[in-house]
């Protein structure tokens, strides 16, 4: 994810610490896995915040599994670390994993295969989640904590001044982005950013891209597809003709715009409340959600932009300790209740859901059901699976977008040097590929 998850943590904060204490309710079957012989001690790396005392609960209730939460920074540099950790013999038992630094744990051999004890917890979870931390026809190598479906946030108060309805299709975007700033010039409906490969990996999601698949013991790559095209089409489109500007999101400028209300939409995830919260505090109470607008009329289907898990580490002397934690964590009503209360993070579980309380202060006048839109659309994100190379790709994104809005090139040759960097890292690395 991008540098959300603090501004989660300081909307939610707010928002949900005083209705959402942890509570009873039934919780997920547990998996069939061997009870620990006797008591043991379990290390966690998470950068998410009071997880810790969260550990706490657990630690009372369970005196023969002990969990030691160690904080982590996050981000690529925490994957890069427990990359290492793991080559030397010395990873922790449990480690929180974004969903597309996975693959390039398992890759590594790094974190185990939970398909055999872990199959109960499925139904858990919306399909598209589950798909997240399944490799292949059957691996299944983590449980998902937290996840970021994607909607379209827009300024409800400006887009009745300029007349435009919430678009319902990409094509009704573009002809609201072009209303809208025949209007005014100075005045965009939206952006797009060439630093958030995340964002359009989501965005290429809803359009139903496969960048990687598995087929039997050789990767497919397929970034260039024709759904990840199209999207960089339609936005290229926009840009070419000047009526989407070309900030890059969470930059001053940015931020501005979507503050002084020269920016008037934003398809962002779950998670953008905060980001608001942060940058445009003169428009709370102003702006609103909807569904991402359909690629087709009549479709109702999203994408995911960022997000996490809870993995064991292959090297764990203590797995069955391990599931019977993460399992706790991720799917017991209680833990959940505390994930949200503590952790501040948008749950996985669908009944994690049922603990968010009330709405996010920023939309407490003009959103009011914002979590249950939130709940709706979270049903309707499909993922994809993603490679094990992942940061190739994602540099490959920043520098292939950098170089065709300077070149004022397609931005389908921006998507060809995606897919050309990826490949290619993937044979020296010596990946079998398919085809």
């Amino acid at each position: 994810m991008p540098t959300t998850r603090l501004a989660l943590a300081a909307l939610l904060a707010v928002t949900l610490a005083a209705g959402c204490s942890g509570g009873g309710g039934t919780p997920a079957p547990e998996p069939e896995a061997a009870a620990p012989a006797g008591p043991v001690t379990l290390t966690y790396w998470t950068w998410a915040p009071n997880m810790d005392k969260i550990a706490q609960v657990w630690n009372a209730a369970n005196p023969d599994i002990t969990v030691t939460v160690s904080k982590q920074a996050g981000g690529d540099d925490a994957a890069a670390k427990f990359l290492t950790a793991a080559k030397a013999g010395n990873a922790p038992d449990l480690v929180q994993a974004e969903y597309q630094h996975l693959p390039s744990f398992v890759a590594a051999d790094a974190v185990a295969d939970l398909a055999a004890d872990a199959a109960a917890l499925k139904g858990e979870y919306a399909e598209g989640l589950w798909g997240l931390v399944t490799l292949g026809t059957d691996g299944v190598y983590a449980i998902p904590q937290d996840s970021g479906p994607m909607m379209l946030y827009y300024r409800k108060d400006l887009f009745e001044k300029y007349g435009v309805e919430v678009p319902k299709t990409w094509a009704d975007y573009a002809e609201a982005a072009r209303t809208v700033h025949e209007a005014d010039p100075k005045v965009y409906l939206g952006s797009f950013s060439s630093k958030d490969p995340g964002w359009f990996a989501g965005l290429a999601q809803q359009a139903g891209a496969q960048w990687w698949s598995i087929s039997g013991d050789a990767w497919k790559v397929g970034i260039d597809d024709a759904a990840t095209t199209k999207v960089a089409e339609f936005w290229g489109g926009l840009v070419a003709e000047g009526v989407i500007d070309d900030q890059p999101y969470f930059t001053p400028e940015w931020n501005k715009a979507l503050n002084d209300g020269t920016q008037l939409s934003w398809p962002s995830a779950v998670w953008g409340p905060g980001v608001l919260e942060s940058n445009a505090p003169d428009g709370k109470g102003k702006w609103a959600v909807a569904p991402l607008p359909q690629w087709t009329a009549g479709e109702n289907v999203s994408g995911f932009w960022g997000g996490s898990s809870t993995a064991i580490s292959a090297g764990s002397k203590n797995r069955a300790a391990a599931l019977k934690f993460a399992t706790w964590l991720n799917t017991d009503q209680a833990a959940l209740d505390l994930l949200v209360k503590e952790a501040f993070i948008y749950p996985a579980a669908a009944k994690g859901q049922t603990s968010l309380g009330d709405p996010p202060a920023y939309f407490a006048e003009s959103q009011p059901d914002f979590w249950q839109q939130a709940a709706t659309i979270g049903t309707t994100a499909r993922g994809f699976t993603f490679g094990p190379n992942v940061g190739v790709t994602y540099n490959a994104y920043k520098d292939g977008f950098d170089k065709a809005l300077k070149d004022k090139a397609p931005f389908a040759t921006a998507v060809k040097t995606m897919q050309d960097a990826t490949v290619a890292d993937m044979r020296k690395s010596g990946f079998t590929l398919a085809g």
